[in-house]
């Protein structure tokens, strides 16, 4: 992973005079977008249908910031002089140019919708740059073929190498229901992807067409294959398919590779890129970023930034990130690679709001030394949680599953598990599953600066998201009651209600439904409340997963007031009794009822008489002082014997 860099800070071109900085490439930004002929009312102008469909779903609005930079302000930059337009930046309202036009510099400079021009990049001598940056991507590659692990053989894949770093997730959860990432898109930004288009790993997504689009940001090309390989690292842990080697964590969606770092170099510019990228990925309808890349100091030490800007507004990447998850996109984000280094922090992007920055831990949960301390500047949870970092399995340029060490390849284990679980869940906002991950994780009530909220339980994740998207509705009728459900469920996915009512010990089944396939539905239940007794009636909702997950939904209580009846019942119990015997009459009719009891010398002991109103009605009659032995017990209705039962006193 890159030596983590700060947004470039407000650094006019007068400050760097080109004789003495050389800067060749410079970000113009714009005060407004005045005269643009985009409107947000017809955003299907410059915002594809799944985008359009991406933000309304989330109840998302098109803004400013969606618009395209003002054209005629792109032409007159264009038409300053020696310039070149590298990228464009609308959520930002900037652009990238290249030029060594001091004369075109200064034009543009002058022009009365420019706020800046800033330099991001300084120029090439010999192809060398002035300052020459240590090794940025210091993950280390373990270049021996990984041992393969033992896992369930009831698993959808046979993951091999790849089990751990999934199972520490129960990310075969998802997969073995079904959730692979089918139907999502996912944009990997990186430094390259090194013979991508040779390593067997990916024949599965190549043959499928899942590699939909590949642009370089750096050489503004469409090829990415023959630069470097760390792209293409992070790319085998969500991707790769050797079944029996490996599995990566989202084997099924389509994905975009986009090359926005320079790795030979540290600049600025580079963080451009990937705004530049993200913008295009949104307006596609990306739904999920993976970014192992990450910023603190440059070749130039007049860019670097500090850990003070590492707030989640300052730097240009982080900005670009804030405004990705606005746009209901989740953007997975390395935390750094810094633990143990004099920086000590999370590098930017991973200072972002509402992003997830990935931590490192091993196989079996422990903190990797390596990972970079959180919090953010303003003292925001960072990172937010972690994933297998130390020992990831992931595939080389040679087609075979290595292990490698850093926040770079935890990052891509948890970006493809969080696109396999937003699959399950198409219809919840980017927040709302960032919130689930949380919710599942080891340390949700006591987050720290290590891993954040913790190791997400993708079951747990599964669950809990089911639970927020549950509603029920009660209607409590003359003589039913209905319960509507809004649900997730299937075939292999069943809901069951439970009851209890008044006179019952315990809950028993009333409902069981499992159809269809996986969605969410409405469902109306009606329970039909004849002939039970009045008084608090209690129901729950529970749901099953496989045979391993039952968990209740919900539960709720009625106090159910209604007499209806549809036939003459009278019952005596229990039998034998100790203190108290109960009489329950249900009448269709009003009636003088009237209960005796005689022993069995004809005696008559007890006798209680009222005048019960159509509907159900329980007698308690004192038995606690009578002798043991036997009873009669009559039951007449007005003036006829209707019941007559023998009854033993203990």
């Amino acid at each position: 992973m890159k030596k983590h860099v700060l947004s470039l800070l407000v650094i006019f071109v007068f400050l760097y005079p080109a004789s003495k900085a050389q800067f060749t490439k410079y970000i113009v930004q714009f005060k407004d977008k005045a005269g643009t002929p985009f409107t947000i009312n017809n955003s299907s102008q410059f915002l594809s249908s799944r985008a359009i469909q991406r933000r309304a779903r989330q109840k998302i609005a098109v803004d400013s910031t969606d618009l395209p930079i003002t054209p005629k302000y792109l032409d007159s930059i264009q038409l300053a002089g020696n310039v070149i337009i590298l990228n464009k930046s609308k959520w930002l309202n900037q652009v990238c140019i290249q030029t060594n036009d001091a004369a075109a510099l200064a034009r543009i400079n002058n022009f009365p919708f420019v706020i800046s021009s800033n330099p991001v990049r300084r120029t090439m001598q010999g192809n060398r740059e002035n300052f020459i940056t240590q090794n940025k991507f210091n993950e280390e590659i373990t270049q021996t073929n990984a041992v393969q692990n033992l896992e369930s053989t009831s698993d959808f894949f046979n993951y091999g190498n790849s089990y751990k770093q999934i199972h520490i997730h129960q990310g075969e959860f998802l997969h073995n229901h079904g959730f692979r990432g089918d139907g999502m898109l996912m944009s990997i930004m990186d430094a390259g992807f090194n013979n991508y288009l040779s390593v067997t790993a990916f024949d599965t997504a190549r043959n499928n067409n899942q590699i939909v689009e590949t642009y370089d940001y750096v050489n503004n090309e469409t090829s990415v294959n023959e630069d470097d390989a760390h792209g293409m690292f992070c790319f085998s842990i969500i991707a790769g398919n050797l079944p029996g080697k490996f599995i990566g964590s989202c084997p099924k969606a389509k994905y975009y590779l986009y090359r926005t770092e320079d790795a030979p170099t540290e600049y600025p510019v580079e963080e451009q890129n990937w705004v530049a990228a993200a913008e295009r990925a949104d307006s596609i309808g990306i739904d999920v970023f993976s970014t192992s890349l990450g910023y603190t100091t440059f070749d130039n030490p007049i860019f670097n930034h500090t850990y003070a800007d590492m707030n989640g507004k300052t730097t240009i990447i982080a900005r670009g990130n804030a405004l990705a998850a606005k746009k209901g996109i989740i953007s997975v984000v390395a935390a750094g690679n810094d633990g143990t280094s004099s920086w000590h922090y999370i590098s930017t992007p991973a200072d972002a709001d509402s992003i997830v920055t990935v931590g490192a831990v091993n196989t079996s949960g422990a903190i990797a030394s390596f990972s970079s301390y959180g919090p953010s500047s303003d003292g925001r949870v960072k990172p937010t949680v972690a994933s297998v970092g130390l020992g990831t399995a992931l595939i080389n340029t040679n087609s075979q599953p290595v292990t490698g060490n850093g926040t770079s390849f935890a990052t891509p284990n948890m970006a493809g598990l969080i696109t396999c679980l937003w699959q399950a869940f198409p219809e919840v906002t980017n927040l709302q599953i960032i919130d689930a991950l949380k919710q599942s994780s080891n340390r949700f009530l006591t987050p720290d600066d290590r891993t954040g909220y913790g190791i997400p339980d993708m079951k747990k994740a599964f669950v809990y998201l089911l639970k927020q998207l549950y509603s029920q509705k009660i209607t409590v009728g003359s003589c039913d009651l209905k319960i509507d459900l809004g649900l997730k469920y299937d075939s292999v996915m069943p809901f069951i209600i439970e009851r209890k009512l008044p006179l019952d010990s315990a809950y028993k089944t009333v409902n069981t439904t499992a159809s269809g396939g996986y969605s969410f539905k409405n469902f109306i239940f009606t329970d039909d409340l004849t002939n039970i007794s009045p008084g608090i009636i209690h129901y729950r909702i529970k749901q099953s997963i496989g045979t391993d997950t039952t968990f209740f939904l919900d539960s709720l209580s009625v106090n159910f007031t209604q007499h209806c009846v549809s036939e003459t019942k009278i019952s005596i119990n229990p039998n034998p009794v100790k203190d108290v015997l109960h009489a329950e009459i249900s009448l269709v009719s009003p009636a003088r009822v009237t209960v005796v009891i005689h022993n069995f010398s004809g005696q008559k002991l007890y006798s209680i008489a009222y005048n019960q109103t159509q509907g159900r009605q329980l007698y308690t009659i004192p038995f606690g002082k009578m002798p043991g032995g036997w009873y009669s017990v009559s039951v007449f209705l007005d003036t006829k014997k209707e019941v007559t039962k023998k009854i033993l006193k203990l």
